[in-house]
C-alpha cells in the first residue's frame, strides 16, 4: 500500500476579512493561494489516539470510570536518582545554553552506552541529544527524503510515521510485517521496493504489535539495503523492554552504522515522558542533518534535563531487570485474560502492548473499540489506526496496575 502527499487541499474556501472604511467595516475577498498552508503540511494529520483520549476524558467528566488500555506511557514514576540529579542542576544554576548537540558529559555516557549494550561503534561525534525520540525521527526523515522518495514501512506500525514522512512530501510503502515473516524479508521487500525506494523504516520492538525482529532477520533486512543502497531509519524506543529473545540494533551490523539514522528515547526505558529527552546515534552525511533540524527547530534540549539524563546511565542493572519483570507479569496478565474472553493475541516478545483479534466482536476496529469503551468502560486503541494490516484488532496497553488490567478484564467478562 502506498500514499501520496496530497498536492492542493480540496475543498478549501478561503476566510473574509474585515477592513475599516469611513468608519463602517466592510468584508474583503481573501487568495486563496496565500491563506492555505505550505504544501508539505497538506498530507499531514493528527493522532487519533488524541482523540480517543479525549472521548475518555468526556465520559469521566459525566462520573464514569473508564479503564484505561490506550495510553503509551509506563506505569512507574521516574527513579529518584534522575529527580534528584535534575534538582541538583537547578541548585548548581546549570540552567544557561548547553551546546545545540548536547552537553558533552552526556554525549559521551550515550556513546559508551551504545557501544557497550547496542554494540554500536559509535563516538561522542557520532550523538545528538534532541527532545524525545519523536524530534529524532523527525530529523532523520528531514534529512533523507525528498519530495516523491518512496520509505518503505513494516506494518502495522507506530501511526506518526506516515505523517513524518508526508511532511517531506515522501510516500509511504507498507511492508506487510507477517507477509515478511511468513514469506521470506529479501523477497517480500523486493516485492514493494521500486526505483524510487529511498530508506527503510526499522522498528523492533515494534509499536503496536510487540514484535520483536530476530538478529537473524534484521540481517536480512540490513542486507537488502546494502545492496539496493538503502538508508535505515532505526526506531528503538522499547529497547529495554524485551521478555523474549533479543534486542538487536542493526547499526550494530557490518556496514550499516554510516547508512543508519538510529534513534532512541529515555521516556520509555527511564519513565521519562514528560522530560522530552532522546538521542540520534548516526554517521555524516546525517549528522549535518541532524544538528541543522535541532538547530533551527528548538536550538537544543532542556539544559537541567540533560543532567538528569545523564544520572540515568547510571542506574543498576537491577533496575532494568525489575522493570523488565513487572511487564512480564503484567503481559501475562493481560493476554492470559484476553484469550480466555475470546480474543485471539500472542504473547508480545517486548514494548508494552498486546493486539488481540477482535474480529468476532466487530471487524471494523473502530466499531469494535467504540463498543468496548461504551459498554464495558474499556479504552483501547482500533487496530486499523495502525494502517490496514491491524484492521481487525485493538491495541492495549498493559502498562498500567494489575488492578486496572483485572477490572477491565471484569467489565469486559460481564457486558460484552
Amino acid at each position: 500500500m502506498r500514499y501520496w502527499t496530497p498536492r492542493r487541499l480540496r475543498g478549501y474556501n478561503p476566510p473574509l476579512l474585515t477592513e475599516t472604511v469611513g468608519g463602517s467595516p466592510r468584508a474583503v475577498s481573501t487568495s486563496a493561494s496565500v491563506f492555505r498552508l505550505a504544501r508539505r503540511l497538506e498530507g499531514v494529520g493528527f493522532s487519533d489516539i488524541v482523540k480517543i483520549r479525549n472521548k475518555v476524558m468526556e465520559l469521566r467528566a459525566r462520573g464514569a470510570s473508564v479503564y484505561q488500555f490506550e495510553g503509551g506511557e509506563p506505569f512507574l514514576n521516574t527513579p529518584e536518582p534522575i529527580k534528584e540529579a535534575m534538582t541538583r542542576a537547578l541548585r548548581e544554576n546549570r540552567t544557561r545554553y548547553a551546546p545545540s548537540s548536547g552537553v558533552p558529559e552526556l554525549r559521551a555516557a550515550v556513546a559508551a552506552k551504545l557501544r557497550e549494550r547496542n554494540r554500536i561503534n559509535a563516538r561522542e561525534q557520532d550523538v545528538i541529544v534532541l527532545n524525545g525520540g519523536m524530534q529524532g525521527l523527525f530529523g532523520a526523515f528531514q534529512s533523507v527524503v525528498n519530495p516523491g522518495d518512496e520509505v518503505l514501512v513494516f506494518s502495522p506500525y507506530w501511526t506518526p510515521i506516515k505523517d513524518l514522512i508526508a511532511h517531506c512530501e515522501g510516500v509511504t510503502v507498507l511492508v506487510p510485517t507477517a507477509e515478511a515473516r511468513a514469506l521470506g524479508f529479501a523477497s517480500t521487500l523486493a516485492r514493494y521496493a521500486t526505483e524510487q525506494t529511498r530508506a527503510i523504516y526499522f522498528n523492533t520492538p515494534q509499536n503496536p504489535n510487540g514484535v520483536v525482529f530476530t538478529r537473524e532477520e534484521t540481517e536480512l533486512v540490513a542486507r537488502f539495503a546494502r545492496e539496493r543502497d538503502l538508508v535505515v531509519i532505526a526506531d528503538e524506543a522499547y529497547e529495554d523492554l524485551v521478555y523474549e529473545g533479543a534486542h538487536v540494533s542493526i547499526a550494530s551490523l557490518e556496514g550499516m552504522l554510516e547508512r543508519t539514522i538510529t534513534s532512541f528515547t529515555m521516556s520509555k526505558s527511564y519513565a521519562m515522558t514528560g522530560w522530552r529527552v532522546g538521542y540520534v546515534v548516526a554517521a555524516e552525511p546525517w549528522m549535518t542533518g541532524m544538528r541543522k533540524c535541532l538547530l533551527y527547530s528548538t536550538n537544543g534540549v532542556s539544559t537541567p534535563s540533560q543532567w538528569a539524563a545523564l544520572a540515568a546511565f547510571n542506574l543498576p542493572a537491577e533496575f532494568y531487570e525489575t522493570t523488565r519483570a513487572a511487564y512480564r507479569e503484567r503481559r501475562d496478565l493481560l493476554v492470559s485474560g484476553l484469550c480466555e474472553l475470546g480474543l485471539a493475541c500472542d504473547p508480545p516478545h517486548g514494548a508494552f502492548y498486546a493486539f488481540p483479534d477482535v474480529s468476532h466482536i466487530n471487524p471494523d476496529s473502530r466499531a469494535a473499540a467504540d463498543t468496548l469503551l461504551e459498554r464495558a468502560q474499556v479504552a483501547t486503541v482500533p487496530g486499523i489506526v495502525f494502517g490496514e494490516h491491524g484492521e481487525g484488532r485493538l491495541r492495549f496497553s498493559f502498562s498500567t496496575s494489575p488492578e486496572t488490567i483485572h477490572a477491565g478484564l471484569d467489565s469486559m467478562r460481564r457486558n460484552l
